[in-house]
């Protein structure tokens, strides 16, 4: 029965993704610890709800894909902080400028190190490329290069969230507090998950993190076109 009230629901997985990231904020807000992140569990709830009463994906994406047609312009909207800390911008550009492009390859080389450890073919290597970019770059990325882009999401959407769950540990471990840094640092390598994190951090980080992630993009667009000949 459940099946054929998802079927004739045209907004089901609209439905399902919306209430999965409130349920997911709420236990957030209520127990606070980071491994509670909305992101992910958001995720396991909807994953386990379509397992538990055998709903396939497909259904599921016909009302989830209305959810997705707003990811470019949320991303194009963090532009608006950026604007805010023009003047910090400003004022640090070379060290933001450096810390861009070494976080930039500093993916590039990794993801090019780890193919070749564990012996991974061309298609399979150039499907992780863009995993610190966000999706709307990363996908389009994946399949110019012919990759696998379903998988390249998988692996952009686990960056981020690892960034989001162990960027302040890592922090406080390097010790590193200048907004600035904190914001280029969570920007090129978690794109819009660790922005969100960024954001929570405070307003410097977070319009940092911003500009990280379209300069990061723009980056690795061509970094991308140049690795994809090493393996």
């Amino acid at each position: 029965m459940l099946n054929d009230i998802v079927t004739g629901s045209v907004f089901f997985g609209a439905f399902l993704t919306v209430g999965s990231y409130s349920l997911a904020l709420a236990l957030k807000k209520r127990f606070g610890h980071p491994i509670f992140n909305p992101m992910l569990i958001a995720v396991l709830l909807t994953v386990g709800f379509l397992l538990l009463f055998r709903i396939p994906y497909q259904t599921y994406y016909e009302g989830a894909r209305y959810i997705s047609y707003l990811v470019t312009p949320a991303t194009v909207s963090l532009a608006i902080p950026l604007y805010e800390q023009l003047e910090a911008l400003k004022k640090n550009y070379k060290a933001i400028l450096a810390g861009i492009v070494t976080g930039v390859m500093s993916s590039l080389l990794s993801v090019l190190a780890l193919a070749l450890i564990f012996g991974l073919d061309h298609k399979e290597y150039v499907t992780f490329l863009p995993k610190s970019v966000t999706s709307a770059i990363g996908m389009g990325i994946s399949a110019e290069l012919g990759g696998y882009s379903a998988i390249t999401v998988v692996v952009i959407i686990l960056t981020g969230i690892i960034g989001n769950l162990f960027a302040q540990p890592v922090l406080r471990f390097f010790k590193i507090t200048d907004p600035v840094a904190v914001g280029v640092a969570l920007g090129s390598s978690s794109h819009a998950v660790g922005t969100a994190k960024a954001m929570e951090i405070g307003p410097v980080e977070g319009a940092m993190s911003s500009l990280s992630i379209t300069v990061s993009g723009l980056l690795t667009v061509a970094g991308a076109m140049i690795f994809r000949n090493f393996i």
